[in-house]
């Protein structure tokens, strides 16, 4: 038990807080670039769904 004390307090609580967060961070990053090349909609912005399309 006495080892585990001593490694909780020799590593610092910046690092555990970047070692949660930095993963948070890339995948939050990536859906921002993923965002930013997703040009499926068309120029008046909204989107075609052909199921919803009346027919004539």
């Amino acid at each position: 038990m006495g080892e585990l004390q001593s490694a909780v307090e020799s590593f610092p609580i910046w690092k555990a807080f970047v070692w949660c967060f930095y993963p948070m961070a890339a995948l939050i990053l990536l859906e921002l670039i993923a965002r930013g090349f997703d040009d499926d909609d068309d120029q008046g912005g909204g989107m075609m769904i052909p199921a919803y399309q009346g027919l004539k």
